[in-house]
């Protein structure tokens, strides 16, 4: 009779537990999205360990590879490789993880990510010029984009964009990608949200005809680019709802630069918005995207986002 070989690993109660509240978690079962993270909850460290291959072990070693590697390709002397070191030169090692829970803990993917990170602030250079959150907070206090105050059932942060009252020579669409660059940094120091990523819900309703000839293909591109490669993000659903015929039109110009991964993760739901809510919870959206609180409050996220106001701010020169 033949032995059988292989590795078995016996999993324990509690890690079995865990997995079980994995498949059961309501909007309840995570922390703020405010903030750095005091403590990543139990669950959400299972979910780490079991999707993105993490350990405690694993953690400090990658860290140390990703170090090395950086220096190690800066010394080849390619022009891009001596741009990563530079930028990353005096970065703690909760900088780097990010780049490595992005890639499950594959270092030389992370590597590559922040390749991308760098790449994308060089081939757009305008819109991180004097990028400040002072210099974007008036756009997110206009709700371009917005961010709820709650976590998703998954844990995720969700990021919303309603076009109704968009108005493209008031509020130029790099200021709205400038307020996504400050937005996702402030928002991927937290590590639940680098574990359990982010999810977009653009809301489409009152899009006019005029809006969609207005937006030059060169522009989607570049907000492709940002959520594709960019930032050390998971990107994990992009719903749109209320989008009329001609939204296609648009959709058309984007979807040739969308990689499988991120194509797969677009819903497009137009009025049809069952399967929209059996994935974002009502309780947790804004009266203007269909849900049961009261309005977005754009000035509010703000100040949880950046504190008060100060005086000098108000001061238009």
């Amino acid at each position: 009779m033949s032995a059988i070989t292989g590795t078995f690993r016996i999993v324990s109660e509690e890690e079995q537990a865990l997995r079980t509240k994995l498949e059961r978690l309501t909007t309840k079962d995570h922390g703020p999205v405010f903030g750095k993270c005091d403590k990543v909850p139990p669950h959400t460290m299972q979910k780490a360990k079991d999707e993105l291959n993490e350990t405690e072990e694993k953690r400090e070693s990658a860290v140390k590879e990703l170090r090395e590697l950086v220096r190690e390709r800066a010394s080849g002397g390619e022009d891009m490789c001596k741009a990563v070191a530079e930028k990353v030169k005096g970065k703690d090692d909760s900088f780097f993880l990010r780049f490595i829970r992005a890639r499950k803990f594959d270092v030389n993917r992370a590597y590559e990510l922040i390749k991308g990170y760098v790449n994308f602030r060089q081939q757009y250079p305008e819109l991180f010029d004097n990028l400040t959150p002072e210099a974007v907070r008036s756009t997110i206090e206009a709700g371009y984009p917005g961010i709820l105050a709650s976590r998703d059932k998954y844990g995720r942060v969700v990021m919303l964009f309603n076009i109704e009252n968009w108005d493209y020579e008031e509020i130029t669409f790099d200021e709205i990608l400038r307020a996504y660059c400050v937005i996702l940094e402030k928002l991927l120091e937290n590590e639940e949200t680098q574990i359990n990523g982010l999810c977009i819900i653009e809301n489409f309703k009152g899009f006019t005809m005029q809006q969609a000839s207005g937006i030059k293909p060169s522009e989607l591109k570049k907000m492709v680019d940002m959520l594709q490669d960019s930032f050390p993000a998971r990107f994990k659903a992009v719903h749109f709802i209320h989008q009329p015929w001609y939204f296609t039109t648009t959709y058309n110009v984007v979807k040739p630069f969308l990689k499988s991964k991120l194509l797969e993760r677009v819903f497009v739901h137009g009025e049809e918005l069952e399967s929209f809510y059996q994935e974002i919870d009502a309780d947790i959206l804004p009266a203007d995207f269909g849900g049961n609180l009261p309005k977005y409050d754009g000035k509010a996220i703000a100040e949880k986002l950046f504190g008060p106001r100060i005086e000098a701010e108000d001061t238009a020169l």
